[in-house]
């Protein structure tokens, strides 16, 4: 997959190596369709569907007329922006849950792609690369945070650190599917502390794997801000995407492919 705009830093380049070499002695098969010889094939990068043009430009939900959306209008986030690469369906669907539970981890170097290229034509005035923390329980059940296998790429090809002890989570929150926006706001309030000596004055992105109403990056953002950071991005590399913006459930919630929130396996 071509990086458009990328030179090939050498610390982006060597860690590409590295999981070419693995590549090698453990042949892949592809995150979103199973075919064999690539972690990420040419068909379903292809098969991606990009967000919408008309997006509401501080949370990036799909909005008519790129006007700001209802919920930002009425709750400003702490954020400047939150982007997503792709929309969360069919290869993208499959490969986030491979990443996610399948321990495929080589599928983030590749996934981080699609990251790389989205957020060099945003020109966004990045310091930091930061990701959303796991909570403890999760982090032992599955051993990595598969959010800093998407990030720390990034970092390596923007040429810029990747903190990842920057934030942590102060307390656990339970599964966010099934909850409405409200209920996931609630859900994870409070649930983030940010190291001020890491932060303070830095300009920082945080990268999750997918968002549907953008609580847990809002909540970073409002804990990065209260730690000092300067401005505060996010940027993930899907979007569950919503016709519907309100209270129901996100379980419950239509999404523009026809399938519903309650078979995310997120988050």
């Amino acid at each position: 997959m071509k990086l458009s705009g990328t030179r090939n830093p050498s610390a982006f380049f060597l860690y590409h190596l590295m999981w070419e070499a693995i590549d090698w002695i453990y042949p892949p098969y592809c995150g979103g369709c199973g075919q064999f010889g690539n972690r990420w094939c040419e068909h379903c990068q292809s098969s991606v569907e990009s967000l919408p043009v008309e997006i509401c430009p501080i949370c990036g939900n799909p909005q008519p007329g790129s006007c700001v959306c209802h919920r930002c209008s009425d709750q400003p986030p702490a954020f400047r922006q939150l982007r997503s690469a792709l929309v969360f369906k069919g290869s993208v669907r499959n490969a986030i849950h491979r990443l996610k539970y399948d321990r495929d981890m080589g599928l983030g170097e590749s996934l981080s792609r699609h990251l790389i290229d989205l957020v060099k034509g945003l020109n966004w005035p990045l310091d930091q690369v930061i990701s959303v923390p796991l909570s403890n329980a999760h982090l032992l059940e599955r051993g990595y945070n598969q959010s800093n296998l998407l990030a720390r790429p990034l970092a390596l090809a923007l040429q810029i650190p990747f903190i990842p002890q920057a934030i942590k989570r102060t307390r656990e929150t339970r599964s966010q599917v099934g909850l409405s926006a409200k209920e996931r706001d609630i859900n994870v309030r409070d649930a983030f502390w940010a190291n001020a000596n890491l932060v303070k004055n830095k300009t920082v992105v945080v990268i999750d794997d997918v968002t549907t109403t953008g609580s847990t990056i809002r909540e970073c953002a409002s804990a990065l801000h209260a730690a000092g950071a300067l401005s505060v991005y996010g940027l993930t590399l899907a979007r569950a995407v919503l016709q519907d913006f309100s209270d129901h459930p996100a379980g419950e919630a239509q999404h523009a492919d026809g399938a519903t929130a309650s078979h995310l396996p997120i988050f």
